[in-house]
């Protein structure tokens, strides 16, 4: 059960610093609800660190070298310096607000488990590597300053730092503290959720690829790119989406593929443990849906035509899926339908 100040924590901050991840926060069960969503906090402020825009970026880079340290039990006295120079810098009241309330944060840490512990400090340390390659990998933040990862497996590292790790972390925790999931292989099911969170990340790459490049990020390998005459500068250019269209078709294929493994362990869920369920088919529903908005853009890198499937879509797979998921059948059926309609095929 949730205490009365994780409830307040969770319930307060949750909802404004996240965005579809809180859906399945929400519903998770409540076993698992504290650790997954604490760790959620944890992630977001590490993020919020890495992206303040109003400190040059070695500066963050230290800082959040110096929040990765107190999770290493390092530096536990780094807290409080790491408050007085971020807070007054934030201004986006929420994430401002998450930092100020660290501390409890730290608090409710230390009443978990010890396994759970353990479970958050590896993987925020994990997903923190992906936020110091960002830094490192992109040192401008103007569309004038374009850099590229370099090959597939650098992005294919990426998305394991940032995405794939949580995968790795929801199954450890989930078999910890649920009797009916402890017959699942662990290695199998860890390299689903890897796969899993993998796939989710691509899709937001995807998705904000016209906006990454006007703070200086290319996600597309440059590699791939110059393999089809073109430079990351040169997908500023609305039209460059015909010369890349080959490059984001395979991109697209891989997240397909990463999303075959999600839904496996989605399946792989009891059926009686349907929180769970719902917590897992969400993103993959919606993310289908996704994808096939990004595979239909003509205006993918135009930065105003923003890439989002509309709120009451949202709605409607949410709706739809609490009525399905007692039926493998019927939700495998329901996924199916949003891959066919989306224009992909069942093979893909």
């Amino acid at each position: 059960m949730l205490s009365a100040e994780a409830a307040r924590l969770l319930y307060s901050i949750l909802p404004r610093v996240s965005r579809s991840f809180y859906l399945s926060v929400r519903v998770l069960p409540q076993s698992v609800r504290p650790t997954v969503g604490l760790a959620y906090l944890f992630c977001r402020a590490a993020d919020t660190i890495a992206d303040t825009a109003l400190l040059p970026r070695a500066r963050r880079r230290t800082y959040l070298d110096q929040y990765r340290s107190v999770f290493a039990g390092q530096s536990p006295d780094t807290l409080d310096s790491l408050r007085n120079n971020l807070v007054g810098r934030q201004q986006n009241r929420p994430e401002r607000e998450l930092l100020t309330r660290l501390p409890e944060c730290f608090r409710l840490l230390s009443e978990l488990s010890p396994g759970d512990q353990q479970h958050i400090r590896h993987l925020v340390r994990t997903l923190t590597q992906g936020m110091a390659l960002d830094l490192t990998a992109f040192p401008g933040e103007q569309e004038d300053r374009i850099q590229a990862l370099e090959m597939r497996s650098d992005l294919d590292q990426y998305t394991y730092y940032v995405a794939g790790c949580v995968g790795e972390f929801w199954t450890r925790v989930t078999m910890t503290h649920m009797p009916s999931l402890r017959g699942w292989d662990a290695a199998l099911m860890e390299g689903r959720g890897v796969r899993f969170g993998k796939g989710l990340q691509l899709t937001n790459i995807l998705r904000d690829i016209a906006q990454d490049l006007r703070i200086g990020r290319c996600y597309l390998p440059r590699v791939e790119l110059a393999a089809l005459g073109v430079r990351p500068q040169q997908l500023l250019d609305p039209g460059a989406i015909v010369k890349v269209r080959p490059l984001l078709d395979e991109l697209l294929d891989l997240t397909l593929s990463h999303y075959r493994e999600g839904w496996a362990y989605t399946l792989a869920v009891p059926r009686q443990e349907w929180r769970l369920r719902l917590a897992c088919a969400w993103p993959l529903l919606i993310g289908v849906s996704t994808l096939a908005l990004v595979r239909r853009s003509q205006r993918l890198l135009d930065p105003q035509a923003r890439v989002k499937i509309a709120r009451t879509h949202v709605y409607g797979i949410m709706l739809r899926s609490l009525f399905l998921l007692r039926s493998d059948r019927a939700l495998e059926r329901y996924y199916d339908q949003l891959l066919v309609q989306g224009g992909f095929s069942l093979g893909r």
